[in-house]
């Protein structure tokens, strides 16, 4: 039976009080005003006050208005009929298609028990190199994307939307301009990708509250498509707005703050959402890029710190571009033993050379005279960036390898790589494809 309140006792923005009993945290609530209803959920239980974020803000509300409890939290509509479906941070439909309102499952559930959980052991292809080759992306993975305004960091989202080998694509957006919530869905519509994929959008204009819920939103999905046997690939932007709006919200609360005005139980917020990330023993998997902007650059910001102590690695956008020695996938040497036989080689080999052509840009900029050898490493580390590192590029793993040895081979001797001979003679490309290619260049 639904409980219903008509009195309010305090308002604070978007925090209202209620003296209420036999109520549970997350509940939800209906707000009967003059200018309609709006929804609110609980999120502080005090003795027998209840705080209640209302989803549309407190404007309108006034202490007479009457709370109707509903009895359960926050819910989502589960069926093949998300698919291709564009909806906001509190589950209503923004893509004018029709409410779905059957098979209603709850979101923010806990994590997957351990014991139902198997070792990752299958990539992820996502057609970039500075993915695929260097830093594979491993199913169940949980991976952030450490960035800084301006960068790229939304079309290697949408990238990696249209190019992943998954089964199901949920886009969990919080906090975006509405711009690149048109680019997400123009982009993933003309790939032919928005048909496997589920949009979770909340605009900067929206409530607050919403976007605490698209996360919750977008995994409770996935989970609910791994277990059908789907492989599902959970990608959030930005994981940063998410934490500010949990900051937002402490405020509200007059809660005591921590580490730049950010609740004290930020590390267990993004624990709980990241650990999402499953490889089910006898059904789909999970797998979780999230986008974390740093702002001013700094890793030490409370958000990316602790991120990096949650997730298996990061990969590091920066100069547009995914930087090989600030990206980390932790899992890549479950998988990329098994691709090829030279990936873990030439992955090590072309990153060691790599980081020679770094020390040689640097001596070349303190006017060090430059030895025949750094001139290979200018030249090596130039085709590297172009025709590597660039987001542009858009390559198998197998053509990835392939185009490795083929840099190699147009700026080095063999015996100058420090690759074993086996992989050498069977990879190394012949004098003729050199010269085509150097050609080209």
């Amino acid at each position: 039976m639904n409980k219903i309140y008509s009195r309010i006792e305090s308002i604070a923005g978007n925090l209202i009080t209620v003296r209420a009993s036999n109520i549970e945290n997350g509940e939800l609530a209906e707000v009967a005003t003059r200018y309609g209803t709006s929804l609110a959920q609980t999120i502080r239980l005090d003795k027998d006050l209840v705080y209640l974020q209302v989803f549309a803000g407190g404007r309108g509300i006034s202490t007479g208005d009457e709370v109707r409890f509903l009895g359960h939290p926050m819910q989502v509509s589960f069926s093949d009929d998300l698919l291709g479906r564009i909806f906001d941070g509190a589950g209503n439909p923004r893509d004018q298609g029709p409410e779905l309102k059957d098979n209603l499952i709850p979101i923010a559930g806990p994590s997957v028990n351990p014991y139902n959980r198997i070792i990752p052991r299958e990539m992820i292809r996502t057609g970039i190199p500075m993915i695929d080759l260097f830093n594979t992306l491993v199913k169940s993975q949980k991976l952030p994307i450490f960035s800084i305004s301006g960068e790229p960091y939304n079309e290697l989202l949408a990238r990696i939307a249209t190019q992943a080998e998954v089964d199901c694509i949920i886009l969990g957006g919080m906090g975006l301009k509405y711009d690149d919530y048109l680019f997400f869905r123009d982009t993933l519509a003309s790939a032919g990708a928005l048909e496997k994929a589920v949009m979770f959008v909340h605009t900067a204009s929206d409530p607050v509250v919403e976007c605490l819920m698209v996360p919750d939103l977008a995994l409770a999905v996935a989970e609910r498509f791994a277990l059908r046997g789907k492989n599902v690939l959970v990608l959030l932007t930005d994981m940063t707005n998410f934490a500010d709006s949990l900051k937002e919200v402490s405020i509200t609360q007059e809660q005591v703050p921590s580490n730049r005005g950010y609740p004290g139980d930020l590390y267990s917020q993004l624990a709980a959402r990241y650990e999402k990330a499953v490889d089910f023993s006898d059904a789909g998997s999970i797998t979780i890029l999230a986008v974390t902007t740093m702002p001013g650059d700094d890793v030490t910001h409370p958000v990316p710190d602790n991120t990096g102590y949650i997730t298996e690695g990061q990969f590091y956008l920066s100069k547009g571009r995914i930087e090989p020695f600030g990206s980390l996938s932790r899992l890549k040497q479950n998988v990329n033993g098994k691709t090829r036989e030279d990936h873990r080689a030439l992955m090590d080999g072309m990153i060691k050379l790599y980081a020679a052509y770094k020390d040689t840009v640097e001596k070349k900029s303190m006017g060090f005279q430059m030895t025949a050898w750094d001139k290979k490493l200018l030249q090596y580390g130039e085709l590297f960036e172009r025709e590597v590192m660039d987001l542009s590029v858009n390559i198998p793993l197998e053509k990835a390898l392939d185009k490795g040895w083929e840099i190699l081979g147009q700026c080095f001797e063999p015996r100058e790589t420090g690759l074993k001979s086996d992989l050498i003679q069977k990879f190394w490309p012949r004098k003729s494809e050199v010269m085509n290619k150097t050609i080209e260049s």
